[in-house]
């Protein structure tokens, strides 16, 4: 069951905070002004482009205060966070979603901000919005339809995505709910409060920066949990800036996935375009979609869903 916030109408307001790693002031700049053409007011935080001199953008405290304000305040309808990075996780268990369960708003980003989405959706059953964050629309970003998907999806438009075939494709048919995000907060999670329920569902995943090791490791953490053993579906998003070790490790980013649900037989797309790059679309949580993987293509289709149903 998945509870569907209010999309936003002309005049709703967003806030921008930062609940993890820092980030300038001046890369929200033309986020900010975009979205106030889209026509919504912008609150910013005083996390983004604060004055840590830490990696993270404030102490915990600020980082949580903020975070909780923006929450509870009614006159706030959707918080972009704006950007990941690392931190979202020392202040999870410190959030109180008391006025939000009954109140909800979407809350928006990828990477880090994935612990937000799984903990949402497993707690509390709200979708979110795993979605491009504030240095996307920078330069001529806020035209591409990555970014206009995140437009389309806060104004509660259905989408219908596709992506290019891939050899190591496992074609098939599925429909369930779709969860996911970051693999290696997906394995951080592992155990927690914030701990997804995979089974029935249609999982995507997507990493960046990585030794490929270390991917096939968070992997094989996922199908030891039984993460990977009875989903619907499959989708793998981007996995940028992959690492190898001095001796390498002997398969590619998608060669190793497939050997790693190659006892699975449910539809598996990979090289979707979400994570950490420009292709990164906004794909509501929680929300009933149906994926097909054929030797042409492979779609990902939202069905019909309208505000504050529940599955």
């Amino acid at each position: 069951m998945i509870i569907l916030p209010p999309y936003l109408k002309r005049g709703d307001t967003i806030g921008i905070t930062c609940p993890a790693g820092y980030m300038v002031a001046e890369k929200t700049r033309t986020c900010i002004s975009v979205l106030q053409q889209w026509g919504y007011k912008v609150v910013v935080g005083k996390t983004v482009g604060g004055h840590s001199s830490t990696y993270f953008s404030g102490t915990d405290d600020e980082r949580l205060q903020e975070f909780q304000q923006m929450l509870d305040d009614d006159n706030i309808h959707a918080i972009l966070c704006a950007r990941g990075g690392y931190g979202t996780g020392r202040i999870i268990d410190q959030i109180s979603f008391k006025k939000f369960k009954k109140n909800p708003k979407w809350i928006i980003g990828f990477s880090d901000i994935t612990i937000l989405h799984a903990h949402v959706h497993t707690r509390l059953g709200i979708s979110t919005l795993h979605a491009p964050m504030a240095a996307a629309f920078n330069g001529k970003g806020y035209r591409n339809r990555y970014v206009q998907s995140l437009k389309k999806a806060l104004q509660g438009r259905q989408v219908k995505y596709s992506c290019k075939p891939n050899k190591f494709n496992r074609p098939g048919k599925a429909t369930g709910p779709l969860i996911g995000g970051n693999l290696a907060l997906l394995a951080h999670i592992s155990g927690t409060t914030s701990d997804i329920k995979t089974r029935g569902k249609i999982l995507f995943i997507e990493e960046v920066g990585e030794y490929l090791y270390s991917v096939d490791r968070m992997l094989y953490q996922l199908k030891r949990g039984g993460k990977l053993e009875n989903l619907a579906g499959l989708i793998v998003g981007s996995f940028t800036e992959m690492k190898d070790t001095q001796r390498p490790f002997g398969k590619s980013i998608y060669e190793l996935i497939a050997e790693v649900v190659k006892s699975y037989n449910y539809p598996v797309c990979m090289g979707f375009p979400v994570g950490h790059s420009d292709e990164n679309y906004a794909l509501r949580t929680g929300v009933q979609y149906q994926l097909i993987v054929t030797s042409k293509k492979a779609g990902l289709e939202e069905l019909k869903t309208e505000n504050g149903e529940k599955f």
